[in-house]
């Protein structure tokens, strides 16, 4: 076993491996997110769903959010099972099989297909994080940096996606567009797997499992495999704005009382405890970010398709194309922002995780402003396009919050989360990523294309709720960073 001390270019040898494995994962997730709301609201007879607008954002929700949702069943399963490294591989595979019944045709085995994705995405997108953490066990600046570059391979899957699938799924077919992601994660799950010695003993499954473990996890898998029959066989009708609302409410529940258990009844010292606490802050700041950032792949998506000049010198743009332009933002300033937290840190002047999730919401409540005003320039022309530009700005806005943001966020939960609970505290995580687009999915939902009156009206809705977290956010900074207890 080659020690996951190994460096390369100054950062674990293992680094490499998840790179790669979340760079297909990214690429096949996204590359299906830039076609999926367009896909459900074409028209049946251009190989559509045929969905009006409120459904088809509420399934795209559901969708995005059952992907973050799954992540805590996900971290679960490994820290008290299987542990990181299988979880990543077994997700991998169920990826692929989701992503290839979404190309089959089958209107049944597409949600079938979304399914699977769900659970490949809830088991390897948690588990990859947390191993990336566990390559660093001496904390510090150096695994932000190193939890930046992850980042950058996370964007780089993100670029190509909605590069190449929009354009298959233009000239080939929707089914055509759906099968190059399950090619794409067919090779990150065999790299993996090539590679996964270089990981050492991070990801390595627990010293012991418990009979109730494994019969709980049985349990899981049986009710699931009764889902998929009952969808299969038509037996099962669903509305989905109905579900994503209940569903919403469910996670928001699930995620306090989750917190609420482990600060009381999971035997932590009083430091320990206090941190969930500071968590606490976080997580509600990241719901709140992800709400008006996820608008990307459902009401911005259907604005760049319906509002939007895409012709580019006679050439007709797919709308799912526009989705490169966030990556490429952040493949460009990761590495600034990186080199900015390694200098502030060695200087001793780093800001906050607080801190800069509160810059990350004021940036997003900047960009939530542009569309709001875009929006408007669309109503007063009585629903004539406008420039690409208007997305360009929104998106580098977006971009620089979610670099104060996401990676931040991914490095304080690892650095915050109690050891016994790091798999299911990541998995947390996720969960206001989940939370974040069921409610994402609700606020599309309400746009309305026939009075084009409630566009404007969304996109100011989430500029001062993206205000109003990120004033929050500073003022309680300081009470946060005392209840992180020395945590950098």
């Amino acid at each position: 076993m080659i020690p996951a001390q190994r460096t390369l270019f100054g950062q674990p040898r293992g680094l490499a491996t998840l790179f790669f494995t979340e760079m297909w994962e990214r690429f096949t997730y996204y590359g299906i997110q830039s076609i999926l709301i367009l896909f459900l609201v074409a028209a049946s007879g251009r190989g559509g769903m045929g969905f009006d607008d409120q459904s088809a954002s509420a399934i795209w929700g559901l969708y995005l959010g059952g992907t973050y949702l799954l992540s805590l069943l996900g971290g679960w399963v490994a820290d008290q099972l299987t542990g990181g490294r299988i979880a990543i591989a077994a997700g991998g595979v169920l990826i692929t099989v989701g992503n290839t019944l979404l190309a089959s045709g089958g209107t049944r085995l597409f949600f079938v297909g979304l399914v699977c994705n769900v659970l490949g995405v809830g088991l390897l997108k948690p588990n990859a994080s947390t191993t990336v953490g566990a390559l660093y066990p001496e904390g510090g600046s150096r695994r932000d940096a190193g939890f930046s570059i992850f980042y950058v391979g996370i964007n780089i899957g993100s670029f190509f996606g909605p590069m190449f699938v929009p354009v298959l799924a233009r000239n080939y077919g929707w089914h055509a567009g759906f099968a190059l992601p399950a090619f794409g994660m067919l090779v990150g799950v065999t790299q993996f797997l090539l590679t996964r010695r270089y990981l050492g003993s991070a990801g390595a499954p627990p010293v012991s499992t418990s009979a109730r473990a494994r019969l709980a996890l049985w349990a899981v898998v049986a009710v699931i495999v009764a889902v998929m029959a009952l969808m299969l066989s038509g037996a099962v009708t669903i509305d989905p704005v109905t579900l994503a609302s209940r569903v919403s409410w469910a996670v928001g529940l699930l995620l306090a009382g989750c917190l609420l258990y482990m600060a009381f009844f999971g035997g932590l010292t009083p430091a320990e405890r206090g941190r969930v606490f500071a968590m606490m802050t976080l997580f509600a700041g990241s719901t709140l970010f992800w709400m008006a950032y996820m608008q990307i792949f459902g009401s911005l998506t259907l604005f760049t398709e319906r509002y939007t000049d895409l012709d580019i010198f006679g050439w007709k743009m797919p709308a799912g194309d526009m989705q490169t332009v966030p990556p490429t933002y952040i493949i460009l300033l990761a590495p600034v922002f990186a080199a900015l937290w390694v200098r502030l840190g060695k200087r001793n002047r780093d800001l906050s995780s607080p801190a800069k999730f509160a810059w990350g919401l004021l940036l997003m409540a900047a960009g939530m402003l542009v569309m709001y005003i875009a929006a408007l320039r669309v109503l007063h022309g009585h629903g004539s396009r406008v420039s690409p530009l208007w997305l360009i700005a929104t998106y580098f806005l977006t971009a620089c919050g979610e670099l104060c943001l996401s990676p931040v966020g991914l490095s304080a939960t690892t650095k915050l989360a109690p050891a016994r609970f790091a798999g299911q505290t990541m998995g947390l995580f996720f969960l206001t990523l989940a939370l974040g687009s069921f409610l994402a999915g609700l606020l599309s939902g309400n746009y309305n294309a026939q009075h084009l009156e409630t566009l404007p009206a969304l996109y100011l809705t989430l500029f001062w709720w993206s205000a109003a977290g990120g004033v929050v956010m500073l003022l309680v900074t300081p009470p946060v960073k005392r209840l992180m207890a020395g945590v950098r």
